[in-house]
């Protein structure tokens, strides 16, 4: 049975059971095309602007708990060292007032994160971090500009980016903009969609880091692991196959769902070994919450947006 015969047959049998007066004449009808494309959008919508109010269901509430607690560690890491994110953060060491910026990073990352846990503050926490994050990617750029031919470059663009895409579907979802032209742009349905679309792009770069630098990749899987070289091959042709599915409704909400479970696996069996056998050494604590963080952001975005099908791509959102 097709998609809309059976959001026919549903509709017909509440039709069905309509009481109508005694004066009215009951009919069965089979809904058009079009008026079932209407009824989804308006679904759509409606399940928006509740989600903006602060109506979110488990799934999407577990997601947004983890990403804020990913920025949180971040957060912490910056107040206990005085510093950025190690490589994930190349803030320029001759910047003024280096320092002092690294304990505002940390504060913004601490409270921002503080403030999603909350439904009186989520909104003003979406909308502080949307720029921050944002800044926070475009300070990938330079090295992109230098070396645009080595493929390490884009891997940390996408890390990043990945990560801004988490933030911009919470922005698109909780903050409640005005109706000027930008905000339009990159709020509510086409916030979530561009940024479903800079998730899809960033994860490909990502997974082919694994190909081109296996050895790299085989180093960091545990050692008791079989058949490590062909993990980091199956890893990277996996993040490359949900960056397509999400790039081309291919089972986006399950490709975005697979990403978010590999990354989670990567923080685990990776990095939370590394900080038991070194709980003193910074970089496995901030690899851990770099990842946990990236994991999360897949995670809200498995949950936050509204994916397309692509068997029935024409307006229905899914």
């Amino acid at each position: 049975m097709s998609f809309y015969k059976v959001i026919n047959h549903h509709l017909i049998q509440r039709n069905s059971s309509w009481r109508a007066p005694p004066h009215a004449t009951k009919t069965k009808r089979a809904y058009s095309k079009s008026e079932i494309e209407v009824l989804h959008l308006s679904f759509a919508k409606s399940s928006m602007a509740a989600t903006s109010r602060g109506a979110m269901n488990r799934q999407q509430q577990l997601a947004v708990t983890a990403f804020a607690l990913g920025l949180m560690g971040l957060g912490v890491l910056a107040l206990i060292y005085g510093d950025f994110a190690l490589v994930w953060q190349p803030v320029p060491n001759s910047l003024p007032g280096r320092s002092a910026l690294a304990y505002a990073s940390g504060l913004l990352m601490l409270f921002g994160g503080i403030g999603l846990l909350f439904r009186a503050t989520a909104v003003w926490s979406a909308r502080i971090l949307f720029p921050y994050l944002f800044i926070w990617m475009l300070l990938k750029v330079p090295a992109l500009v230098v070396a645009p031919k080595m493929e390490a470059v884009w891997l940390g663009f996408g890390e990043i980016a990945v990560l801004f895409a988490g933030g911009w579907v919470l922005f698109a979802t909780l903050a409640e903009t005005n109706s000027s032209r930008l905000f339009t742009f990159v709020s509510g349905e086409s916030g979530i969609r561009l940024a479903t679309i800079l998730f899809g792009i960033s994860l490909i770069p990502i997974g082919l880091s694994h190909i081109i630098y296996t050895k790299q990749t085989v180093d960091l899987i545990p050692s008791w692991l079989p058949f490590r070289t062909g993990l980091a091959y199956l890893t990277g042709a996996g993040q490359i196959c949900c960056g397509v599915g999400v790039l081309f409704a291919i089972v986006p909400r399950f490709a975005a769902m697979v990403e978010g479970g590999m990354v989670s696996l990567f923080a685990i069996l990776v990095w939370a070994p590394a900080i038991l056998a070194s709980p003193k050494t910074r970089l496995p604590w901030t690899a851990f919450f770099i990842t946990w963080f990236f994991a999360s952001s897949a995670w809200v975005v498995a949950t936050q947006a509204r994916f397309k099908d692509r068997a029935h791509s024409n307006g229905i959102v899914r």
